[in-house]
C-alpha cells in the first residue's frame, strides 16, 4: 500500500474547491466605427454562484449575486458593452516552497 501523501490531498482538494477566475472587460467607441476597451476588473466566481469582484485599479471590492452581475455594474453608462473573459481552471496546484 503507497503511503498517504497529504501534500496531494490538500493540492487536489484546493483543486476540487477553487473559485473560477474571470475578468470583467469593457469596450466603447472612442469615433464612429472604432472601438476601444479596457479591463475594468477582476473577479472570482463561486459554486453558488456568487462572485467577489475588484476593480482593476484595486480601490473597490464587490459581493455580487453572480458574474453576470459584474457586467451590469460596469456597464451602465451609456454606449459601455461588458463581456466576462474566463479563464481556464488550474489543472496543477502546487505549494509554493520558500
Amino acid at each position: 500500500m503507497a503511503a498517504f501523501d497529504f501534500d496531494q490531498e490538500l493540492c487536489d482538494l484546493a483543486l476540487d474547491q477553487a473559485p473560477r477566475v474571470f475578468a470583467v472587460a469593457v469596450q466603447y467607441e472612442v469615433e464612429p466605427g472604432m472601438q476601444d476597451g479596457e479591463i475594468a476588473a477582476w473577479g472570482l466566481a463561486y459554486d453558488d454562484g456568487s462572485a467577489h469582484v475588484v476593480t482593476a485599479n484595486g480601490r473597490h471590492r464587490l459581493t455580487l449575486a453572480s458574474p453576470e452581475r459584474a457586467m451590469w455594474w460596469f456597464g451602465r453608462e451609456k454606449g459601455i458593452t461588458t463581456r466576462i473573459v474566463w479563464f481556464a481552471a488550474p489543472t496543477a496546484p502546487a505549494f509554493e516552497r520558500a
